[in-house]
């Protein structure tokens, strides 16, 4: 126990310390397997027994076979948006429209509508990062707030909503024989407190900066810091962002995640087609995207390894079999199960995939209402999922956005942790007194 939670706090100590994740997750790996007595190497171990090598490169491999493609179209459709100047037109058109003080609001928006199209999380990042650089570059607010926005308006109250096509509204299904619409009455009072309560922090935090002096600082990095003398028509930019949206929902039960592949690829096709007299350098635009997407599934896959290791220690085993049979309300004892094994494993569908098996069976047949229990725990999974060394939160902060942990993680933190954990509360609540 000492060696995966030390393990933890270790991953998690380097991560805000700002260590490469490629050198912070394999060392915390390592010490969890050795206070658990993993052997290191395969040679070392009995044949098809776990060890250190094996386990880390499983779960790191693993994870780039799964889902390299889908960040590549994805880091590679956020470039070209942004090379066209499609980015800059659709975000100086929102501003024009709702004003420079809902800047935030207007990415919050636009992530939720991807993500509750069917579009992946990491995807949407990579996509509504470009516009949302543009618009916190125009209403001139401080730039370490925009991964805390990303997530916010991503993994709150549209990830694990009813009738999310989100994996963390699905998993449930296979395990409760329930609908993506389970518990949609608790769901939507939830979905609606986690979003204006989270939006409201998020506006306060942001004014404490700004009236502090924090504003937008501009960098080398940045693209078009020359002001460009023409840019693209602002509802025809909107196109290629709305051919991601229907093409992924569409094809998304025949395809599943594969139809991202396809809807990402119509709108890289469908953003050259309408904006190409528009480029800047086309070309550099798709390098310079496919080198993001290598770096961010690179530090997400490290991340990825160090779960796999740590699933595959006797203390791990032991700590499911304590949160599974927390005594007392099922829907907490579900709730917490979830939430803390995809603490653990940074992995909000990695919590809900090793809980559920063996918390659904006992559940159910204590007449356990199966919808309670699917939104309880989806909406659970995407709280302590989000702790720094979290995937998506090391790729968000780090690999899209550029930041430090120590200036975004704060904010990050409070909206994508603390809220959903007081939504979980707050939907146990509700089931709890009948509705």
């Amino acid at each position: 126990m000492i060696g995966m939670f030390g393990g933890l706090a270790l991953l998690i100590y380097l991560t805000m310390r700002g260590m490469n994740l490629l050198i912070a997750a394999p060392l915390a790996a390592l010490f969890v397997g050795l206070l658990n007595g993993l052997p290191l190497f395969p040679q070392l171990a009995e044949e098809g027994a776990a060890n250190f090598l094996t386990n880390y490169m499983t779960g790191f491999t693993g994870f780039i076979a799964s889902w390299y493609l889908m960040f590549l179209a994805g880091a590679i459709f956020g470039k070209v948006m942004e090379d066209s100047g499609a980015a800059d037109s659709v975000s100086g058109w929102i501003i024009g429209k709702i004003g420079m003080k809902r800047a935030a609001l207007a990415v919050v928006l636009a992530c939720a509508v991807l993500t509750y199209g069917g579009v992946s999380l990491f995807v949407v990042a990579f996509s509504v990062y470009p516009m949302a650089l543009s618009l916190f570059k125009q209403a001139n607010l401080p730039r370490r707030f925009i991964p805390a926005t990303l997530a916010f308006g991503s993994t709150t109250f549209t990830m694990t909503s009813a009738g999310s096509p989100e994996i963390q509204n699905w998993i449930p299904i296979e395990f409760l024989g329930t609908s993506p619409l389970a518990g949609w009455e608790v769901s939507l009072i939830v979905a609606v407190f986690m979003m204006v309560f989270g939006y409201w922090w998020l506006k306060k935090m942001i004014s404490k900066a700004v009236s502090k002096g924090e504003s937008f600082v501009v960098r080398d990095t940045d693209p078009g810091n020359e002001s460009r003398k023409e840019l693209p028509n602002p509802i025809l930019s909107m196109i290629p962002l709305l051919v991601v949206l229907l093409v992924s929902f569409f094809f998304h039960d025949s395809l599943g995640t594969s139809a991202l592949i396809v809807a990402l690829c119509g709108g890289i096709l469908a953003t050259v087609l309408i904006n190409k007299k528009y480029f800047q350098n086309f070309g550099n635009a798709v390098g310079e995207g496919a080198l993001g997407a290598v770096v961010a599934i690179a530090n997400t896959a490290a991340v990825v390894g160090f779960g796999g290791v740590v699933r595959a220690t006797p203390s791990f085993a032991s700590a499911v079999d304590v949160m599974t049979n927390i005594p007392g309300s099922p829907l907490i004892g579900g709730a917490l199960a979830v939430a803390i094994i995809a603490g653990l494993t940074g992995s909000s569908s990695g919590g809900q995939a090793i809980a559920l098996p063996l918390l659904a069976p006992h559940y159910l047949d204590l007449g356990v209402n199966a919808d309670a229990l699917h939104r309880t725990v989806a909406i659970s999974s995407g709280s302590l999922d989000s702790l720094p060394h979290g995937g998506y939160v090391v790729t968000t902060i780090r690999s899209i956005a550029g930041e430090t942990h120590k200036d975004a993680y704060p904010a990050f933190g409070a909206l994508s942790v603390v809220v959903p954990l007081i939504g979980a509360v707050l939907a146990v609540i509700l089931f709890s007194i009948g509705l």
